[in-house]
This record gives C-alpha cells, sequence and structure tokens, in this order.
C-alpha cells in the first residue's frame, strides 16, 4: 500500500486534499462542466466534499486501490487528479479542471508527475505497467490532455460509461510505459470538437 506522496513540478504542487479544502472543492464541483463530464454528485454539496476528504481519498490511499492528488498552483488549489482501479499492475487516470485554470497546460503538467509516479518502480512509484484513460464521448478537453501523455485511442464503446444511473458512450484510451510523455498521433478527427456542457 503506497503512503500517500507530494508531486512537485514546475508550476504545480500535488498534494493529498484535507480539511481546508472543502469549501474550495464544493465551490469547484458545482461547476456545470464538472456536473457534465464526471461523475461526481450532481449537484455537489459541501458534506461531499467533507466526505471524499474524509473518506474517499484516505481510504483509497489505505487499500492501494486509489491514489488522489489536488492539483495546486500558486497555492491555489485548481484540480484534482488520480490514478484508480490500481490492480494487477495498472490503473485508470482521471481528473477535473477549475474553469479559470483550464487551457494553460497546468493538467497536463499534472498528468506528467501522475504517470511518472504511476510507472516508477517500486518504492519510488506504483510500478504499473498499463494506464487506462476513459471519459464520456464528446470529453475533447480530456482527450486533449491525455493525448499530450501519449494516450493511445482504442476507440469508443457504445454504452460503455455510467453516469448517475445514465448509460452513456464512452472514449478510452491505453498508455504505456515507453509511450509516456510522446504526444500520439493516431486520434480520430472528432476526439478534438468539445461536445456541448
Amino acid at each position: 500500500m503506497p503512503a500517500p506522496v507530494v508531486l512537485t513540478g514546475a508550476r504545480v504542487t500535488l498534494s493529498t486534499p484535507g480539511h481546508a479544502d472543502v469549501d474550495r472543492i464544493a465551490e469547484v464541483c458545482a461547476d456545470p462542466a464538472i456536473a457534465r463530464w464526471t461523475t461526481v454528485p450532481s449537484p455537489y454539496t459541501r458534506d461531499n466534499a467533507v466526505g471524499f476528504v474524509t473518506s474517499v481519498v484516505p481510504d483509497g490511499w489505505a487499500s492501494g486501490r486509489v491514489c488522489t492528488w489536488a492539483v495546486r498552483a500558486e497555492g491555489a488549489l485548481v484540480g484534482m487528479i488520480s490514478i484508480g482501479d490500481i490492480r494487477e499492475h495498472q490503473g485508470e487516470i482521471g481528473y477535473w479542471m477549475a474553469p479559470e485554470a483550464r487551457g494553460h497546460g497546468i493538467m497536463s503538467e499534472a498528468a506528467a508527475l501522475v504517470i511518472g509516479y504511476g510507472f516508477a518502480p517500486a518504492p519510488d512509484g506504483l510500478a504499473l505497467r498499463k494506464l487506462v484513460w476513459r471519459a464520456l464521448a464528446g470529453n475533447a478537453a480530456s482527450a486533449a490532455v491525455a493525448r499530450r501523455a501519449g494516450f493511445r485511442w482504442d476507440g469508443v464503446v457504445p454504452g460503455g460509461a455510467e453516469q448517475r444511473g445514465e448509460r452513456f458512450d464512452e472514449w478510452r484510451g491505453t498508455l504505456l510505459p515507453a509511450d509516456a510523455g510522446r504526444a500520439a498521433g493516431d486520434w480520430p478527427d472528432v476526439s478534438y470538437v468539445q461536445a456541448p456542457a
């Protein structure tokens, strides 16, 4: 079971979210785009944020199944990123970003740090051999981060995603250690066009 670690880049610091972040998490997760593209509860309440930082995050680290970091830029929490569903040397990356921080490459930097940690050998990393990326079809912003990170396009899974009791088409990609950090060029045109939130 990995212990929570802090990852530091040129512009971002990744650390586990805590009690001091509750109000900020509740504020950002009220954003319509986050509700549209993720599986966070909607409407998102302060109690949801409290449960996230007191149960979901620490339980994930303790079990070794989910490693979650707050993305901080200039001291402010601007997003969240995780490697979840960790088993059999693979995991799934997931992330969201505050509206004002989008479009500046911040999440791409955070993803590179997390991917580096995921693929690094133990005890300095998770020793993963594969990372999976999944998003609701139409989430081109998420696709852009995955593409820059080196994920290869796997295709569309009809009805592959579940969000609040409904099924939606899902985009999927795969990243192997040898491809990390090398922008993939095999993505279809549709993945570049953001669907309306």
